[in-house]
């Protein structure tokens, strides 16, 4: 690993370093394939109440007011390859998904506790980049064997 590298998977794995005001990504992006598969609101839309959400996501096929809005956490392996981001393709890039996250997001009853206001400098966001750019596995995503057998 490059330092730069090195001090993104610190970022990401806030537990290796406690001094770091954000409340790191491994929470939900955690274990092998980076994901807990789990269903979560992560901000991204504002809302006046939880009937508002113009997608429902879990919320549409559970009938469930609370899961209104909570989208499954997607794995981050080959991250760099699959923009765009969000469940709606909202953002073009990892840089505007970083700001998205350290603005805090936007308030729900149903918000993630781990979705919150932290500082993140261009640096911050540049080394975290370069982490998730290290979960991109080229010598998989190339392989003929694995290849859409549609295209």
């Amino acid at each position: 690993m490059s330092d730069e590298e090195e001090r993104g998977r610190e970022l990401f794995f806030f537990e290796l370093s406690q001094q770091l005001d954000h409340p790191g990504c491994s929470h939900c992006h955690g274990g092998p394939l980076f994901t807990d598969n789990t269903f979560r609101n992560n901000g991204i839309d504002s809302v006046a109440t939880l009937r508002d959400f113009k997608d429902a996501g879990l919320g549409g096929i559970s009938k469930r007011l609370g899961d209104n809005g909570k989208f499954r956490v997607p794995t981050l392996r080959n991250i760099e390859l699959t923009a765009p981001y969000m469940h709606d393709g909202r953002f073009q890039t990892l840089e505007e998904v970083l700001d998205h996250y350290s603005s805090g997001g936007h308030f729900a009853d149903n918000l993630d506790a781990n979705i919150r206001k932290f500082a993140l400098s261009e640096r911050d966001k540049g080394d975290l980049i370069a982490f998730l750019k290290m979960l991109t596995d080229t010598a998989f995503v190339n392989n003929p064997a694995y290849k859409n057998p549609f295209d």
